[in-house]
């Protein structure tokens, strides 16, 4: 269950008063020593008329930092007093990662774990008041509170999530083991009515997208409200998000969720599909290359890296060095289809400068793409490619 600790909201309001404070006692400062040494030209009037406008911009500076320090500590607390169920469906303990430095580790930290939106603050959403609603083309519109949602039976996800506009080789991606509601079960429970074709999430600072509604059946499409075991940080959708496998964040994780809604492609579209990316967006097979960057000793080195095509999972990573032949490198651990594989490849790097490249197979055999193509509209594609310089 939930509970929010009254702390009241003096601790917050004390610091807003105190940096209101301070703007007020800078600003009439200023006014009083303009009073006291006036160019030759001052008007007395004007003089007034500035001095109570500063007043009046220190009281609006007070009011801000008060409302503003009240709803980011009272997000921190209702935050840190979230109780997570535990989930009818658990995930087996991951893997240790390989010993290999420099590789990405099989989950991401939360802190590490990259951010993409397009709210320029973090909302800061009271889950008093919060709600989130089942609307649209459904038999019976939902609503439930965080308390409601809390009560339903959880489960454990491991999930990668990538940005579309994550470059060949970048770091816009991340795994995490997530915790919520399956949407299926909740739209079950509504009643989807056969017209429908899209979900819609919407969040509470105005932002929208939209996927397929069929992708619901046959995959861990979570309406999350845990991320590593703890409750979603403020900056990754607290108090709960939208978190579907094997499509771009931009048409599917609606962070700050307040309502799913159940509607047809032709009646509404995301944000960015009217900005020009695409309606549908699968995430497209990758691997990237963690190690080696820049300058290595000659000798016996380690390529590694990981690799990602959630829904369907990673059976095969492959790399060339120079013009070399295509050799197979070593999976690690498996967290499941929905999540990336780390690989690494002993190499015995000879002086001079080398290409290394890689390229990942997907679960239903198909090899990534070498035709290079950028982010826009559906997401970049080509094989990974370092230059290594070896010293003797």
């Amino acid at each position: 269950g939930i509970g929010v600790t009254n702390l009241g909201h003096a601790e917050p309001s004390v610091v807003a008063a105190a940096s209101g404070g301070a703007a007020l006692w800078r600003l009439t400062t200023r006014q009083r020593r303009d009073l006291a040494h006036p160019p030759s030209d001052a008007d007395p009037g004007r003089r007034a008329v500035l001095t109570s406008g500063a007043v009046l911009a220190a009281g609006v500076v007070v009011a801000g930092l008060g409302r503003w320090g009240q709803q980011r500590w009272s997000t921190a607390v209702q935050r840190l007093a979230v109780l997570l169920p535990t989930p009818v469906r658990r995930r087996p303990p991951v893997p240790a990662d390989p010993p290999v430095p420099g590789l990405a580790t099989l989950i991401t930290p939360n802190d590490r774990f990259f951010r993409i939106d397009t709210a320029f603050t973090v909302p800061r959403v009271d889950v008093a008041t919060w709600r989130l609603r089942v609307t649209g083309m459904v038999e019976r519109e939902l609503s439930f509170t965080f308390a409601q949602l809390l009560e339903r039976p959880h489960v454990e996800a491991d999930i990668t999530l990538s940005c579309v506009s994550n470059e060949v080789g970048g770091d816009l991606v991340g795994t995490a083991r997530w915790q919520g509601v399956l949407l299926a079960d909740l739209l079950a429970q509504a009643g989807v009515r056969p017209e429908a074709d899209q979900i819609v999430g919407r969040s509470t600072d105005g932002f929208t997208a939209g996927f397929p509604a069929s992708i619901v059946d046959g995959r861990d499409a979570l309406i999350a409200v845990g991320m590593n075991g703890e409750p979603l940080p403020a900056q990754h959708g607290f108090p709960a998000r939208l978190v579907v496998p094997g499509l771009y964040g931009y048409v599917s994780a609606t962070k700050w969720l307040t309502e799913i809604e159940l509607t047809r492609f032709d009646l509404v579209r995301g944000y960015w599909i009217d900005r020009g990316w695409a309606v549908e967006a699968p995430v497209k097979p990758q691997s990237r290359i963690d190690r080696p960057r820049g300058d290595v000793v000659a000798g016996a080195t380690v390529i590694a890296g990981v690799a990602w095509a959630p829904h369907v999972g990673i059976v095969a990573v492959e790399v060339q060095v120079d013009d070399g032949p295509w050799q197979q490198a070593t999976l690690a651990g498996d967290l499941g289809v929905d999540a990336w594989r780390q690989w690494w490849l002993p190499w015995d790097a000879t002086p001079g400068r080398h290409r290394v490249r890689g390229r990942a197979v997907d679960g239903t055999g198909v090899v990534q793409t070498e035709q290079r193509r950028p982010v826009a509209p559906d997401g970049a594609t080509g094989w990974h490619t370092r230059t290594v310089t070896v010293s003797a």
